[in-house]
C-alpha cells in the first residue's frame, strides 16, 4: 500500500466515519504575506493517536498552533465534531474540549505544581478535586510533590505538569508539541508511554515530534510535512517501512533498517 499523499487521499489509512478534528487545505503564517503552511490537511478520529513528523521548518508546530487558534488561518477549514472552529480563541477551544501543551514555557515556574494544575481548570474551579485525582493517577509524582514550585523541577517533571494542566479540563483532543524535546532517552521513553496511556484512557491526540522513529512506533497514523504541505501519510508502522520516508525524513533510521535487513538476511542464510 502506498503511503504517498495524493489529491484523492490526503489521509491514507484513516478509519471510516466523521473525524473528531479535521483541517483541510490550511494556509497560515505568523506574518502577513508569509505562509508557513501552504495547504496542510489533517484528520483526527475519535480514539486516535496521530503523529506529525518532518524536517525542521516543515510547519509541524505551526500546524498545531493554527489548530489551537494561536496562528491565523488565512484559508482552508478547521472543524471540531463538524463545527467550524477556524481562528477561534484558545480559551474558547479549551471550553470546547481541546487541550494544548506547547514545547517551551509550558509551566508557571513561580507557582507550585498544585497551583499550575489549578490554572488549567480556571474555567471550572469547582471540579479541581475530581480532576486532580484523575491526573495524579496518570502522574503519581505530581501528588507527592504538589507543593513544590514548578521552577525547581527537572525537564521531565515540568513536562508532566504541563500535560497534567492541559488534561485538567478533561479534553476530547490533546495537542502535544514535541513533548520529548530536551529530555534524556529514559525520560523520552516515559513521555511516550504516558502519551499512549492518556490515549488509551479515551483522549484523542495529535503529537508533533522530532523523534520520528519513536513517534511512528506509538501512533496509529502519521503525517509527514515538508515545506508547509503534506508529503506522506499512513499508518505509523507502514511509514517506518516506507523507503522514501526512511531516506528523506527519518535520518539515522535508514542505517538501522539496513542493519536489520542485513541481520535478517544473515539469519536466513544460517537457517537455510
Amino acid at each position: 500500500m502506498s503511503t504517498t499523499v495524493t489529491e484523492r487521499d490526503p489521509h491514507a489509512g484513516a478509519p471510516l466515519g466523521e473525524p473528531l478534528l479535521l483541517a483541510e487545505d490550511v494556509v497560515a503564517g505568523y506574518l502577513p504575506g508569509v505562509d508557513i503552511l501552504r495547504g496542510c490537511s489533517l484528520a483526527l478520529h475519535p480514539g486516535e493517536l496521530v503523529g506529525i513528523i518532518g524536517p525542521n521548518g516543515a510547519g509541524k508546530s505551526t500546524l498545531l498552533k493554527a489548530l489551537f487558534g494561536l496562528v491565523t488561518v488565512r484559508s482552508g477549514t478547521v472543524t471540531l465534531a463538524g463545527e467550524d472552529i477556524k481562528n477561534h480563541r484558545a480559551d474558547s477551544l479549551v471550553r470546547r474540549g481541546i487541550g494544548f501543551v506547547p514545547q517551551n514555557n509550558n509551566v508557571f515556574p513561580t507557582l507550585t505544581i498544585e497551583e499550575n494544575l489549578q490554572m488549567g481548570l480556571y474555567q471550572a474551579p469547582r471540579r479541581f478535586a475530581e480532576r486532580f485525582e484523575a491526573i495524579v493517577d496518570i502522574f503519581p509524582t505530581l501528588s507527592e510533590r504538589r507543593k513544590q514550585r514548578a521552577g525547581s523541577l527537572s525537564g521531565g517533571e515540568r513536562q508532566m505538569v504541563a500535560m497534567g494542566r492541559a488534561l485538567m479540563m478533561d479534553p476530547k483532543v490533546l495537542l502535544l508539541d514535541e513533548p520529548s524535546a530536551g529530555l534524556s532517552p529514559v525520560r523520552q521513553d516515559e513521555t511516550f508511554i504516558r502519551t499512549r496511556k492518556i490515549n488509551k484512557a479515551g483522549v484523542s491526540i495529535v503529537i508533533v515530534e522530532q523523534n520520528a522513529r519513536r513517534c511512528l512506533q506509538i501512533c496509529h497514523r502519521a503525517y509527514v510535512l515538508d515545506q508547509g504541505t503534506n508529503a506522506h501519510s499512513g499508518p505509523g508502522r507502514e511509514l517506518m517501512d516506507d523507503p522514501k520516508v526512511i531516506q528523506l525524513y527519518l535520518g539515522t533510521l535508514a542505517a538501522d533498517v539496513e542493519k536489520a535487513d542485513a541481520d535478517r538476511a544473515g539469519s536466513a542464510q544460517i537457517s537455510g
